[in-house]
């Protein structure tokens, strides 16, 4: 089984650097207190912003759901509404109940039997034990003699390595974990929460906590299938992982006991200006209009490539802050004048810049992070596992609209850029994390405990969320292999509708289908594909590739390369080192059969994809943004 790192490369060479020249012990404990000093800074510049006296107490644009409302709310998110409605067949539920776990479906029934006790007073829905009984229910949940096969494959997978407990801020030697994503977030909890009430994992993750290091290196083994990365799949599909995904997170705060109250933000009166307190999709909307494939505000895009060419070596920078004076008139000269382009960036100071990326942050109407999750988020800084963590964070990515999640990642890169330079800008992970983390974590919008309890705590909490974002983004943005094939089951089961639709003849019509599907004859030849050639819309031409065991998508491009693309004077393709011509701008797709369309890693096995969707097409095509600009 190959492993793929996912921690980012610069990182482990800035722990290799930091380790040849380690500063004193009283270089530290000031950089501490410039830091611990910079988030109480941002803090109150928040708190001035917002014209509060008190963050806590801001309400005027949130407010939690009535009773009742979070349960709708959650079953209308998580595709389920319709367990609530007295005239809904059972169809559609069925389909998408028969992917869950058994963790995945007690958190669904859970969450009914929460709506059933707060809507006492109106007409009672639909009986829980009528939407679970048998036979769905011997579909949703596995017996026990299959739940204790499961336990013990989840055991021999994600027990390989010891449970981590998420190290101090205090450099030392790096560690090295191991992120499983075949099995589900939430089972794999169920494992750590029995394995941490034996003795002997009890005194480990003791002696554990007192060791002081930085994160590790935490890499994930690829399976035969490859990475899917949020961008890979179809619009349709995601929409699906969004719904699994809520499940999923859902039944993993249960576990670990964490209470996430989810904030409407209502409707605001949207300021008359161009950039600062517009909402992100509208944003978004006015500059697809000028540039249909953008997918980040041009603003922030601009001003990111201004700060990362002109103010990422500047010492202190996002720490020290600008003026004041200067910043406002610039605020406002933006306003006026940025979509007719007669801005000068040349005299303007770095630090101006990162203040005012900080600000554009802040004043928009709703969280980066949403108002329904940025409790969520917040809530990871009180899960002691740093698997634990990352698996919460990588739902809640996964969650976020995409608008929101494409600033957010576009942020993290130039916050990681900021990082790697950390020698001549002074600006370890630590510092960026602790100046960054009020600015996405409070909002006036949604009400906040950030600043309660003891001071010190807090901001090392906030800021270790922060800095897992940072340093783990790459791993955030994929999609995990467990949710991928609880979409592959949905498509298949939503393809065979009619097994579901009459309980009474469920059995029978499978037994039919199965003995009028045509069993493919055992060959001892190596099977072969026709693959699809596609230039825009049309079918430019076909290729045949013989499969084996070895056959990954790379060499199924390369072989098309050879036989289509001939030499690089077409302009698409690239001569590497030995003469051979590559063209990044080309992907194999899967198109059909249990997935809309996916994007694949080149490392995927072509015979696995094939046993695991044999129905599905194979086609070359350019990747959507191939050719144009950011």
């Amino acid at each position: 089984m190959s492993v793929e790192p996912w921690a980012c490369p610069q990182d482990q060479t800035a722990t290799e650097q930091a380790q040849s020249t380690q500063p004193s012990q009283d270089q530290e404990q000031h950089l501490d207190k410039l830091c611990l000093d910079s988030f109480w800074s941002e803090v109150e510049t928040i708190r001035q912003g917002s014209g509060d006296t008190d963050l806590d107490c801001s309400r005027r644009d949130s407010r939690q759901s009535e009773e009742g409302e979070q349960e709708e709310q959650w079953l209308a998110d998580a595709g389920l509404s319709t367990l609530i409605q007295d005239d809904s067949e059972d169809v559609d539920n069925v389909v998408l109940l028969s992917t869950l776990t058994r963790t995945q479906a007690e958190a669904v029934k859970r969450r009914l039997d929460s709506y059933t006790l707060r809507k006492k007073d109106k007409p009672p829905p639909r009986d829980v034990r009528e939407i679970f009984r048998p036979p769905i229910a011997q579909t949703l949940l596995p017996e026990s003699k299959n739940s204790e096969e499961l336990e013990k494959g989840i055991m021999a997978s994600v027990t390989k390595t010891p449970m981590s407990v998420t190290p101090e801020h205090h450099r030392s030697a790096p560690k090295e974990e191991f992120l499983f994503t075949d099995v589900a977030y939430c089972e794999q909890a169920v494992i750590f929460l029995k394995q941490a009430k034996l003795p002997q994992n009890n005194s480990q993750n003791s002696q554990r906590r007192k060791d002081d290091g930085t994160l590790p290196m935490v890499v994930c083994p690829k399976c035969r299938l490859g990475v899917t990365r949020i961008q890979d799949l179809s619009p349709a599909d995601m929409k699906k992982v969004r719904q699994l995904a809520l499940i999923d997170l859902t039944a993993l705060c249960d576990l670990l006991e964490l209470e996430v109250k989810r904030h409407k933000t209502t409707k605001r009166k949207i300021p008359d200006n161009s950039l600062f307190g517009v909402p992100l999709a509208t944003l978004l909307e006015n500059d697809q209009k000028i540039k249909p494939n953008a997918t980040i505000p041009f603003f922030l895009q601009i001003l990111l490539s201004f700060l990362e060419k002109k103010g990422i070596d500047s010492e202190g920078i996002l720490r020290v802050p600008g003026s004041q004076s200067r910043i406002k008139l610039l605020q406002q000269n933006l306003e006026a004048k940025f979509y007719s382009g007669h801005i000068s960036w040349d005299e303007v100071s770095p630090n101006d810049a990162a203040a005012l990326l900080k600000k554009f942050i802040r004043e928009l109407p709703a969280p980066l992070l949403t108002a329904e999750y940025l409790n969520s988020f917040s809530a990871v800084r009180e899960i002691t596992e740093l698997k634990q963590k990352l698996h919460m964070l990588n739902l809640l990515v996964l969650l976020l609209p995409e608008p929101n999640r494409n600033t957010l990642k576009a942020l993290l890169e130039f916050l990681s850029k900021v990082v790697s330079r950390e020698k001549k800008n002074r600006m370890n992970l630590w510092a960026v994390a602790t100046i960054m983390a009020p600015n996405l974590f409070l909002h006036k919008a949604v009400p906040s405990r950030l600043t309660e309890g003891a001071e010190k705590g807090q901001a090392e909490k906030a800021a270790d969320v922060m800095r897992l974002l940072i340093r783990y983004q790459d791993l955030l943005w994929t999609i995990p292999n467990f949710l991928v094939s609880q979409v592959r089951k949905l498509n298949e089961n939503s393809n065979r509708r009619y097994q579901f639709y009459d309980r009474r003849f469920k059995n029978l019509l499978r037994k039919i289908h199965t003995d009028n599907r045509e069993k493919p004859e055992k060959s001892n030849s190596e099977p072969c594909r026709t693959v699809k050639i596609q230039n825009g819309d049309q079918e430019s031409g076909t290729m045949e590739f013989q499969l084996n065991m070895n056959s990954r998508a790379s060499d199924l491009l390369s072989q098309f390369q050879r036989q289509f693309l001939l030499s690089p004077e077409n302009g698409k393709g690239k001569t590497r080192k030995n003469g051979s011509v590559v063209y990044p701008d080309c992907a194999l797709y899967e198109v059909g059969g249990n997935i809309g369309e996916h994007c694949l890693d080149p490392d995927t096995h072509l015979q696995d994809l094939y046993n695991s969707n044999p129905g599905g097409e194979w086609v070359i095509k350019m990747k959507p943004n191939a050719g144009k600009g950011p």
